[in-house]
């Protein structure tokens, strides 16, 4: 039988922890002053009243609102859109049908002359589904097009009958 060796297992040193003592956390007493207060309501209120008074006036609409024209019987308004004469400042009279050509327009106007006469019209400030079957005038913008003959983008509209 062959003779075992001891073999010695290196003695470890245990690690000593290293404490560090802390500080204690100083409690501080926020204050709000009465002025800081004050100016923080002033403003909020400030904020308000300018809010009401432009939503009253129409403010931030280019060229002002025209949806409170006057109504019709059905309740329709009698000139929806905005006064926007530099952007909007082609125009066409017809009866409004649903409809585009090829993709170009939602409605279309129908005129005297036939179809080569109708304008197509597009818009997202004026609701022209309201408006299907009745006659008006457009205000717009015109715009090329693939198909149609003439392709407006509607800003304003006015119910003529």
């Amino acid at each position: 039988m062959p003779k075992q060796t001891e073999k010695k297992v290196p003695e470890t040193k245990e690690a000593t922890p290293i404490i560090k003592e802390l500080e204690p956390v100083k409690e501080t007493k926020v204050t709000i002053k009465l002025p800081v207060v004050l100016v923080g309501l002033s403003i909020i209120i400030a904020g308000v009243f300018t809010g009401y008074v432009l939503a009253q006036s129409g403010g931030g609409k280019v060229g002002g609102s025209l949806s409170n024209a006057g109504k019709t019987k059905e309740g329709l308004a009698k000139a929806v859109g905005v006064e926007d004469t530099a952007t909007f400042k082609d125009s066409a009279e017809g009866m409004l049908r649903e409809g585009g050509v090829d993709n170009e327009g939602s409605h279309h106007l129908e005129r005297p002359g036939g179809p080569s006469q109708d304008v197509y019209l597009t818009s997202s400030t004026v609701p022209l589904d309201d408006y299907v079957g009745k006659k008006v005038k457009v205000f717009g913008q015109t715009f090329a097009a693939q198909k149609a003959g003439w392709f407006m983008d509607v800003g304003r509209l006015e119910l003529l009958e």
